[in-house]
């Protein structure tokens, strides 16, 4: 079983010789001990290309001290780092499945191997007050043995780590004021192994473009690399079975697509229709899986508010059956795709692109205008599709005409999203109001699919001789909820064709 702890710590070196500054007086009331010395020995993991380490990721295989096991680290933000623990018991020299998993994103499909050996003498420090420990102060003498680059001779430098234990940010900063005082900087690199990798002239190869600032390619760029970046940290998460995961992955596969089609002047849509094509594929399996949870969560709800008297038969434990047949068919398959090839290839795109975006000669201009034409012909399309819904009759065209509808407004959501760096609250407001229209036809569109399952289960119910009355009165009741979004919808609609929703643009 993995443990997860949230790590916060900073890193710093200093010239040969520079020892430890005195930290008394650092902080009123707190002292600093000495702790002892503890040696230890770490086998760092990576992929030939460097995946991991391009990332900020870090995967070890460490011996003594009071923590030796597998360690995956992964990045949390400014001095943090989420590292998840696995004990040393649980694999030979081979990655443990429970971290193998989290990492498979980067990895594709290709097993980590030992790049870099790390020896550490570590003396220990411990800052405390009257109560428990506050933070840990260790000077690290590291010996690296670089596999990755063979007929490199072995390196030493020393370091000093402080991780908060029980303290607070005021605390890390009083120490680093006394530190740097004493001569320690920032060290240049995040981690050990980086440290050691640079000393052997490796790096990795992931690239990540640059574009002039507040021009029309960078603001395209950075909306897509956060979709990009959203896409695979929902990867493992998706793997692991973790709520929620599979509608966020699917969301950030959904933003990317739109931002292609946003930015269609801005980025060269010979590439980026390849990329969307893929990236509907993926939506597509994951949809499977979504779409079922929001239906069966949609159904067991609705069961539950039925008086006792209006379930009649087995109701709960069919659908529970049929729900657990439907569910493990399609994370088999989901998962079985996150494995495959086509998403692989699909990623090392996504990494293409993120090092060189396909831009035109547009990308350099100021993005006001391509983001204005970009959020009208969105505007534009959501105003086609719903005039042509409203003049619809009730019935199964007016059903897609309004899914169509929502799609739209899904996209002129995205577009007021992706345009919010330049154009601020008004690009916001539009936004804001889109999704009201997703939302309310999201409600309508759940009530089309929940009367299709609904009608199968009374069907399947009828021919095994139970009571299709609780199936049929939901059906009913979903029909009504129907009704009732398109008898709003045209107001709903009337409130974002407003004017002065679009003032200042």
């Amino acid at each position: 079983m993995a443990d997860v702890v949230r790590e916060i710590e900073r890193k710093y070196e200093a010239p040969g010789g520079v020892g430890l500054p005195d930290f008394a007086g650092a902080v009123d009331g707190v002292r600093v001990e000495v702790g002892g010395t503890v040696e230890l020995d770490a086998v760092y993991y990576d992929t030939p290309d460097l995946a991991l380490a391009g990332r900020g990721i870090t995967l070890r295989r460490r011996t003594g001290g009071g923590d030796a096991g597998w360690h995956l680290k992964l990045p949390a933000g400014t001095d943090a780092r989420d590292e998840v623990r696995v004990p040393l018991a649980a694999s030979g020299d081979a990655v443990p499945a429970e971290l193998a998993v989290r990492i498979r994103v980067y990895t594709r499909g290709v097993e980590p191997k030992p790049v870099v050996r790390l020896r550490t003498v570590r003396e220990l420090h411990l800052v405390r007050a009257d109560g428990p420990t506050l933070a840990e102060i260790a000077r690290d003498t590291v010996t690296a043995d670089v596999f990755a680059a063979p007929g490199t001779p072995a390196t030493t430098w020393a370091e000093v780590e402080v991780e908060l234990v029980e303290g607070d940010g005021e605390l890390l900063d009083a120490l680093d004021r006394r530190l740097r005082k004493g001569g320690w900087r920032r060290a240049a690199t995040s981690s050990k192994l980086a440290h050691a990798l640079a000393e052997a002239g490796l790096r990795s190869g992931r690239r990540i473009a640059e574009p002039a600032a507040e021009s029309a390619g960078a603001v395209a760029l950075a909306y897509a690399r956060k979709q990009i970046d959203a896409l695979m940290a929902q990867d493992p998460r998706v793997r692991l079975d973790e709520p929620d995961s599979v509608h966020q992955m699917r969301v950030a596969t959904r933003r990317l697509r739109s931002a292609f089609r946003v930015f269609s002047r801005v980025l060269d849509e010979g590439r980026t229709r390849l990329l969307g094509d893929e990236l509907r594929w993926l939506a597509g399996e994951l949809g499977r899986l979504r779409d079922q949870e929001v239906l069966v969560a949609r159904l067991r709800g609705r069961i539950d508010a039925l008086p006792a008297e209006a379930v009649l038969g087995p109701v709960r434990a069919r659908l529970t059956g049929w729900d657990a047949r439907r569910t493990a068919a399609a994370r088999e398959r989901v998962l079985a795709e996150l494995d495959g090839a086509r998403y692989f290839a699909l990623l090392a795109a996504l990494d293409d692109f993120v090092g060189k975006p396909p831009f035109t000669a547009q990308a350099r201009r100021p993005a006001h205008r391509p983001a204005l034409k970009a959020l009208r012909r969105a505007d534009r399309r959501l105003a086609r599709r719903a005039r042509k819904a409203l003049h619809i009759p009730p019935g199964r065209d007016r059903d897609l005409a309004l899914h169509e509808v929502r799609k739209a407004a899904k996209r002129v959501r995205y577009a007021g999203e992706a345009t919010r760096p330049v154009f601020g609250k008004p690009a916001k407001r539009i936004a804001k109001h889109a999704e009201r229209i997703q939302d309310l036809l999201g409600t309508h569109q759940d009530s089309v699919q929940a009367r299709r399952a609904l009608r199968r289960l009374a069907i399947a119910a009828h021919a095994a001789g139970e009571s299709a009355f609780t199936w049929g009165l939901l059906y009913g009741e979903e029909r009504a909820r129907a009704h009732r979004v398109e008898t709003v919808f045209p107001s709903c609609w009337a409130d974002f064709t407003r004017p002065n929703l679009r003032r200042d643009l």
